[in-house]
């Protein structure tokens, strides 16, 4: 979503021809309309949009998705960069710019998203599918929950340890191996963070947190969502 027609013109036609499908949106308002219809990878933002300029329409985006967002500016100041990446941002690229540096770049983001950011104990072939669990819904693509039709606010973490469980129903996770796949750091044995993480997840998808349907403790071993 760019202010200027014929960047966005001169873009979906380089997209387009990579084999992308691509959804031009020129105000805040028709980008998140965009985004709740259709199914949105990656987003290419303008900065200088009319209205909700791109630092504030990445943070509502965030709100509601992970997906990448790569930032296009004029503005080449190290404060500006920062801003958008602070912002939520995945990248930055500076006008004026070579479309195929872009392409390049949408490419390089996708590629880590839909497989180097999903843990790899996840079959690549879930990452298409639509995941169901009772009335809840995961869009892996969307990186959405839902529950009953209710969009379900997860921080990546929650999602990320989800996605993991329900890829993987019936086998059981100790909070080491989902530190590991998530965090993607080494596991101290002290640490409570999964237990936290798990509390908070349920809290947001379970009808009754302290009697959970949907994530099972495992006693003495881990975590798992039954099939």
């Amino acid at each position: 979503m760019d202010d200027d027609l014929e960047i966005t013109k001169i873009l979906g036609i380089y997209l387009t021809n990579e084999g992308y499908t691509v959804f031009s949106a020129h105000n805040a308002d028709e980008a998140i309309s965009s985004l709740n219809k259709n199914t949105i990878h990656l987003v290419v933002l303008d900065i200088m949009l009319p209205g909700m300029d791109g630092y504030q329409l990445c943070c509502k985006i965030r709100e509601i998705s992970n997906i990448p967002i790569l930032m296009l500016s004029a503005k080449d100041k190290d404060l500006d960069k920062i801003i958008g990446l602070t912002t939520g941002a995945d990248d930055y690229l500076t006008k004026p710019f070579n479309p195929l540096e872009l392409v390049a770049r949408v490419k390089s983001q996708l590629r880590r998203y839909i497989y180097l950011n999903h843990p790899k104990n996840i079959d690549p072939q879930h990452l298409d599918n639509i995941l169901h669990i009772g009335m809840l819904k995961i869009d892996t693509i969307k990186c959405m929950v839902t529950n009953m039709g209710n969009p379900v606010e997860l921080t990546p973490k929650e999602y990320g340890i989800l996605v993991l469980l329900a890829c993987n129903k019936g086998k059981v996770f100790s909070s080491e191996e989902i530190f590991r796949e998530i965090w993607k750091e080494k596991y101290f044995t002290a640490n409570n963070t999964i237990m936290v993480h798990i509390w908070n997840l349920r809290e947001k998808i379970e009808e009754n947190p302290k009697k959970p349907q949907i994530i099972k403790t495992v006693w003495g071993m881990g975590y798992k969502i039954e099939d």
